[in-house]
């Protein structure tokens, strides 16, 4: 066993779990009205309900011991006193620094003096876009942008877009390419007008296989269509530290935005990867989304732990994960317009969490995170919510909803919310064998057709989810809910003793990628690799 798994707190949370899971969601509430009250949350406009989770005030003190037990306080000091905690490449990880008010160090040096520059730069740029000043090559105002990155320098700006687009200024559309399948580009390119469309290359080394190669074949387009090398300057920019490479693409280095090592990249929509949300939305409500974000941090870093919604959040993930063997969580968010946050938190958590080891190099002995999956409601309601509800395998969910909408339909938004405070119901209470058997006696079948049809209606219930409710989803809120999702997860890290700001694992595959392009294009059978891989690659190369 580990130290932790070893350790007391974890010890009494193992002894405490039985007695839980012996206890249903639905005998949890009628036990106690008050039930709500004591385990529900709100800061500002977002209220954070676990009361449908299997937890009791001893549950919460003991997760609470969990938290203490782990030095959780003094692992959010050293992240906001800008410590080098990403240990395995010897970084701080300053993502507050990103919307910090007030100064924030590291290596001795204010990192917010240069975090304002690059915002400044953004907020010129934005509005020489916005008020025409800056023209395409014919003299035309910009009307489209196309962000070309990969990994957290397009989840965030296309989630971020999406869920804002009510925002949106009228004059121009933003697009985001991300995949190395030419199917992503080429649809994108197809209907724009080069003389008018404005690219952004969102890649910090300027060598990013995926994005560098959509980024030429961008450029390729817009020369073969009407642009010249010399106007490059003008439809080009770039998210990047190599001034060199970006200089050596045509790119104006004025028009280079710069971000830092202390930023990951799936923490990164606040840097000057957000350019394409400043430029979609405006750089008053790129601000707001900034400032909600740095509420939040301030929330985090400041409130007690019993009334911190991040640490309550991550502190019901490891409850739920690591105590009662859930292996995946749903994210399902009531709102259109955050389809793409499922997605967000899939590599938010999943490229965080999915470690095998330890800080210091040691094999955990403990699940380190679960997997992360959702779609919109009501949609998910007619695809996967069977599972849900009479399925067999162990989940959570996270279920979000605005109170108010921000469409032209108003009255979709009743019923829209009916059925996400329905189905959080109806997965604590399910349907029990009596009260089948009373709803099928009512229909006036026989004894025969009831039955058969028993089993097949009932509901187990006992189906533990989270509701986070807010106001409306405008910029500073989706701030505060991005920030709350991200300091959640460093809870979790914090608690499982792993680093959540590397991604080593997702660098074997691009290795091994590389030497696989160069045997796609020889005539010569494959052997360097197993007999599956080799033979693939031979019936590839049959079919070309």
């Amino acid at each position: 066993m580990s130290t932790l798994t070893r350790s007391p707190a974890w010890q009494a949370l193992s002894t405490h779990q039985p007695d839980m899971a012996n206890r249903p969601l639905r005998t949890l509430f009628s036990e106690d009205p008050h039930r709500f009250d004591k385990f529900s949350l709100q800061f500002k406009d977002i209220l954070l309900d676990y009361s449908k989770q299997p937890v009791d005030e001893t549950t919460i003190r003991l997760l609470l011991a969990l938290a203490r037990q782990q030095n959780l306080a003094d692992w959010m000091a050293r992240m906001a006193n800008g410590d080098k905690i990403n240990s395995t490449e010897n970084r701080a990880a300053l993502h507050i620094a990103l919307r910090a008010n007030t100064p924030v160090f590291t290596d001795g040096v204010d990192v917010t003096q240069e975090v304002k520059r690059v915002l400044q730069q953004i907020e010129r740029f934005t509005g020489k876009i916005h008020n025409s000043t800056h023209r395409g090559y014919s003299g035309l105002p910009i009307t489209d942008v196309v962000n070309i990155g990969i990994g957290g320098s397009d989840l965030g700006p296309v989630m971020a877009t999406e869920a804002l687009k009510p925002y949106h200024v009228p004059q121009l559309q933003v697009h985001c390419v991300s995949n190395l399948d030419g199917a992503h580009l080429s649809s994108i390119l197809q209907p724009l007008n080069p003389a008018t469309t404005l690219f952004i290359i969102a890649s910090k080394t300027f060598t990013t296989q995926e994005t560098l190669t959509n980024a030429h074949s961008a450029r390729e387009w817009f020369l073969a269509s009407g642009g010249s090398e010399q106007d490059i300057a003008a439809h080009f920019v770039a998210v990047s530290t190599n001034r060199a490479a970006v200089s050596q693409f045509g790119i104006d280095p004025d028009n280079m935005f710069e971000f830092w090592d202390w930023v990951g990249g799936r923490y990164s929509l606040w840097s000057a990867i957000g350019l394409p949300i400043a430029l979609a939305v405006g750089m008053d409500n790129f601000r707001l989304l900034l400032a909600g974000a740095q509420k939040m941090d301030e929330h985090f870093l400041t409130t007690p732990f019993e009334k911190n919604l991040p640490v309550m959040l991550g502190l019901i993930a490891v409850w739920q994960i690591n105590f009662f063997h859930v292996t995946n969580q749903a994210i399902l968010p009531y709102d259109q317009s955050m389809h793409r946050f499922p997605a967000y938190l899939q590599q938010l958590e999943m490229e965080s969490c999915g470690k095998r080891v330890t800080r210091t190099g040691e094999a955990v002995d403990y699940s380190t995170g679960a997997v992360i999956w959702g779609e919109p409601g009501t949609n998910g309601q007619h695809a996967f919510y069977q599972l849900l509800h009479q399925g067999t395998q162990k989940f959570t969910a996270d279920f979000l909803a605005p109170c108010q909408c921000q469409h032209s339909l108003p009255e979709h938004h009743p019923m829209l919310l009916a059925n996400f405070f329905a189905q959080t119901e109806a997965l604590m209470r399910g349907k029990n064998e009596q009260e089948v058997r009373a709803e099928l006696i009512n229909q006036n079948l026989s004894v025969e057709a009831i039955e058969r049809l028993l089993p097949h209606r009932v509901f187990p219930g006992n189906r533990a989810t989270t509701s986070i409710l807010f106001k409306k989803l405008d910029p500073a809120t989706l701030g505060m809910l991005i920030a709350l999702y991200e300091h959640k997860v460093f809870v979790q890290s914090v608690i499982w003793e792993i680093n959540p700001f590397d991604q080593w694992g997702v660098e074997l595959g691009k290795q091994l990628a590389g030497k696989i392009l160069a045997e796609l294009a020889a005539d010569k059978p494959v052997t360097g690799h197993d007999a599956s891989t080799n033979n693939l690659i031979d019936f590839y190369r049959t079919q070309q």
